[in-house]
């Protein structure tokens, strides 16, 4: 179920992208820049920060730093979602982590 809900997301976001003409970087920015008048965000300063940092992350990095920060999902239980091998997706939350470290100590 989780596997479908994933690809329906990632499926309608690259349609729309596609559709209005933007390449993926552009789809993030716009995202980033929305996030503080999206009317269903109740987070602090701190929580947008951090939206914002993983909204600029690549995709897989943002699927598996999700499921593994936010639904606390094994990576064995990842690695059957999304199709790759454990280690990579170590690797995947790894660099997430120090990209938005790197995005939150920037300022």
């Amino acid at each position: 179920m989780y596997r479908i809900a994933t690809n329906e997301a990632i499926t309608h976001l690259n349609k729309n992208a596609k559709h209005q003409n933007l390449a993926s970087e552009e789809v993030k920015q716009h995202a980033v820049d929305n996030l503080q008048s999206d009317v269903y965000f109740e987070g602090d300063e701190i929580q947008l920060k951090l939206q914002q940092a993983i909204a600029t992350l690549p995709q897989k990095q943002q699927l598996v730093f999700n499921m593994k920060y936010f639904d606390d999902i094994k990576y064995k239980d990842m690695s059957e979602v999304l199709e790759t091998s454990e280690g990579a997706l170590k690797a995947s939350y790894h660099l997430a982590v120090k990209k938005i470290e790197a995005y939150l100590t920037k300022d």
